[in-house]
């Protein structure tokens, strides 16, 4: 992800990121950091051009400014960078959305919908070889338009969306660490979204858009918009497939359909799941500087085998 403080909108911003990824890495450990340049209404797409050419850039993210944590040097208007989409559709560079307006009179639950018509479409029809992921979809109106697009989109559904709809916000009370943007919806779009990632579909795929917010930004007057998933995101997702009675199509979702269509290669190693329960941690963390996980403290069907054992 690109929105750091300072965002990630230039190479060699972009390799002091993967650098100190990899520093924090266990010497163990095998990850290979894909990296995604930030657009702003400023974007040199000769820095693109560079980024991508040298390897380091694999996808551009266009955030609509303002629309949610750490967007606010986004873009103002996407027409502004018309030049640059079509470089990127030169280059076979995937354009990624937040998918999403910022208007003050659409409804926040409205605004990936107003986005499918006001932006996705035209944009479509000026630049139709432009591969697009529409990241974190959340409604039914953003699954079908992503069924009937074409090879050149594809769209990404969370851990979360998954699981929760508008109500789990206000559960017992206001619940700031279920608060994310683009916001949960009806349950009408949750399942949407569930049969949507189940059913086989190449251009849906696993994307968590994990966001580990400490409590002091989650617990607060303004809390930051993000669910931190990543301690349990493949566990659930595995206990989805399996209530929806499809894990014999997870392995495509989650390791195979997003490579395809980011024309990468799959990767190599394979991960173990388990049918056996697991806990999730109820925070990642010490002090204020703690997260609290999706779904802390309870019990989630599977988990990632870490010896091996089978």
């Amino acid at each position: 992800m690109p929105n750091l403080l300072p965002p990630i909108t230039c190479v060699e911003e972009a390799l002091s990121y993967r650098r100190r990824i990899l520093a924090a890495l266990a010497q163990d450990v095998r990850f290979r950091p894909l990296l995604t340049a930030y657009l702003t209404d400023n974007t040199d797409l000769d820095e693109l051009r560079r980024g991508h050419s040298e390897g380091v850039f694999v996808a551009a993210k266009l955030y609509p400014a303002g629309a949610t944590t750490h967007s606010h040097l986004g873009v103002t208007d996407w027409k502004k960078l018309m030049g640059v989409f079509e470089g990127m559709a030169l280059l076979g560079m995937p354009l990624l959305l937040h998918g999403e307006v910022v208007d003050p009179e659409v409804d926040l639950f409205d605004r990936e919908a107003v986005f499918l018509e006001r932006v996705l479409a035209p944009l479509q029809r000026r630049l139709p070889e432009l591969r697009i992921v529409l990241e974190h979809v959340t409604t039914a109106e953003a699954v079908r338009y992503v069924a009937e697009g074409g090879e050149g989109l594809a769209a990404t559904i969370t851990a979360h969306h998954l699981v929760i709809n508008r109500n789990a916000l206000f559960s017992g009370g206001m619940r700031p660490h279920l608060y994310c943007l683009p916001i949960a919806k009806r349950e009408k779009h949750r399942q949407a979204l569930r049969r949507a990632a189940v059913s086989g579909d190449p251009h849906f795929f696993l994307g968590t858009d994990s966001a580990p917010h400490p409590l002091a930004q989650k617990e607060a007057a303004s809390a930051s918009a993000g669910i931190f998933s990543a301690p349990a995101a493949l566990e659930i997702y595995a206990e989805v497939f399996e209530e929806e009675g499809a894990l014999d199509r997870f392995e495509a979702f989650a390791s195979e359909n997003g490579p395809r269509f980011y024309r990468l290669p799959p990767n190599e190693s394979r991960v173990k799941l388990l049918r056996q329960a697991f806990v999730v941690p109820r925070r990642v963390g010490k002090g204020a500087g703690a997260v609290i996980p999706f779904r802390a403290g309870e019990s989630v069907s599977w988990r990632v085998s870490r010896d091996g054992s089978s």
